[in-house]
This record gives C-alpha cells, sequence and structure tokens, in this order.
C-alpha cells in the first residue's frame, strides 16, 4: 500500500526474527542491524529467514544510526521502534487480549519489561480506547516498568520526576531486550506510567537469571530473562506493599529462555 521496495530493521533479536519471517512471507527484503553481542539465537533466527543480517558495534542505538542511514540510501521502508505508526497498533492487541482473556475486566497492574517500551505504549493506548468505546468499565491497571540495573534510563527519569531519559551510559545487562539506553518515545512510557498510578524499578542480572529457574519449575514456563525480571519485580513491590496480594497483576514475559541457553547452568559430572 505504501510502495515499499523493501525494509530496514535495528533489532537485539525478537523484532528481527519477526520481521525477517513476514519479509520471507511477502518476499520483500529486509535488511537487520544488531548489536554484534546479541544472542546467537537471534542471528540465526534471522538468517534462516533469508534476511540481511548486518553486526553492528555497540548498542541498539547504534544499529539504528545504521538503519536509519541505509534506509534513506537505498529508499528503504525504516521499521525502527515507533518511528513508524504500526508497532504501537499491534503491541496494543496484547492489552485487548489481557482484557478478553479477564472476562472483559482490566486487571489492576500491569508489570512489562522495558527496552524501547512499545509495549507499554500500545497497551495504554488500547486500554483507553476500550474505556472510551464503553466496552469495559473501571480504570487503566497500573503500568509498572522494570529494567535491568545495567541500564535502567526510565527508572531514572521516573524517579527525577523527569519527563523524558537521558542516555544511559555503559549499558550493561544479559537480558539483551532491556539494554536500551535511550528509548526513543521515553516520554510516552513515563506518561503512561504516571497516568496510571504505576511505577519503574530496576532488577540485577543475578535476580532475572534465578526468576528463570524459578518460573521453569513452578510453572512450567521457560522465560527470557526480561520476562523473568517481572517476577523479580512482583516480588519487591508486594514486599514493598506498592502491590496487595489480592489484586489482579499480569506479567509479560518477551521472549523464550531457549535463546539464553548459555545463562543456564547445564548438570554436574557425577
Amino acid at each position: 500500500e505504501l510502495g515499499a521496495k523493501g525494509f530496514t530493521m535495528p533489532s537485539a533479536g525478537n523484532a528481527a526474527g519477526a520481521a525477517a519471517a513476514y519479509g520471507a512471507r511477502a518476499g520483500m527484503e529486509v535488511k537487520v542491524f544488531m548489536p554484534k553481542d546479541a544472542p546467537d539465537a537471534n542471528k540465526k533466527e534471522t538468517l534462516v529467514a533469508g534476511s540481511e543480517l548486518n553486526l553492528v558495534e555497540g548498542l541498539i542505538n547504534d544499529a539504528g544510526r545504521e538503519a536509519v542511514a541505509v534506509a534513506k540510501e537505498l529508499g528503504l521502508f525504516d521499521l525502527s521502534t515507533l518511528k513508524e505508526p504500526y508497532r504501537a497498533e499491534g503491541k496494543k492487541s496484547m492489552g485487548l487480549e489481557v482484557v478478553q482473556q479477564l472476562g472483559w475486566k482490566m486487571p489492576d497492574a500491569m508489570i512489562y519489561p522495558t527496552g524501547g517500551g512499545t509495549g507499554i505504549i500500545g497497551m495504554y493506548k488500547g486500554f483507553k480506547e476500550l474505556l472510551e468505546l464503553g466496552w469495559i468499565e473501571g480504570k487503566q491497571p497500573k503500568f509498572i516498568s522494570v529494567q535491568a540495573d545495567g541500564c535502567q534510563p526510565i527508572v531514572k527519569a521516573f524517579n527525577d520526576g523527569a519527563a523524558t531519559s537521558e542516555m544511559w551510559a555503559d549499558a550493561t545487562t544479559k537480558a539483551d531486550g532491556l539494554r536500551v539506553p535511550h528509548p526513543f518515545a521515553d516520554y510516552l512510557i513515563l506518561e503512561a506510567i504516571r497516568a496510571t498510578g504505576g511505577t519503574a524499578l530496576a532488577v540485577s542480572d543475578h535476580e532475572m537469571i534465578d526468576a528463570m529457574y524459578e518460573m521453569a519449575s513452578a510453572e512450567g514456563i521457560f522465560p527470557a530473562p526480561e520476562g523473568a525480571a517481572t517476577l523479580v519485580a512482583l516480588k519487591y513491590l508486594l514486599d514493598r506493599k506498592f502491590l496487595d496480594p489480592d489484586e489482579s497483576v499480569v506479567l509479560f514475559n518477551t521472549g523464550s529462555g531457549y535463546k539464553y541457553l548459555d545463562l543456564i547452568s547445564g548438570p554436574q559430572s557425577v
């Protein structure tokens, strides 16, 4: 419809795999720009679908600059986060599914692992529209952003009372989806958190990895460290009495632990 002849996509992995798959199905070129140290599984997922993988020294923002430059040079459509209108609309559907699965009732809180933050932005928009349409009643759930303690620009901005975030220097975390030092739409993330009475907090890589084991052994869910971070956040917020045990709280797991097998210890020799 837009006359796009191909696409560029900066990603630490999950979005790249999805874009590569859709590109293959549509028979269209996708050039992916990924941090060099992203998980091998993410790189292979992109390559197996036939997309061009360009490894970039640095972080996701460095990959983004490369994607924008190549899109401009070759006349391709740039799929960078929130630099097109479709990503947030797609993420909005997650919120619609949550409400549907809860019997058309909104939860009291949503805990979301935050890198680029499109999930929070999209679901906040979706809940707002449902309320305006009169399809559901009540109020928006509290949006809670959880980040890695080695890359927490949203947490710092929230605690500082700032409307936007600052570039997080020397960003580091094992959870590649959380290693976003300066989210493009930071102001929209912060708006959603504050408007719903939510909060933002950071957890350590060690806590995330422990929670991967706990979720797998207790629930049969093998989450990515990003998703496991939400369980760490839940415990912290219950302990601090920000959340009540009787409340309905949704934890979002945004990836598979199978992409992070290097974080899992192997069996001990006997």
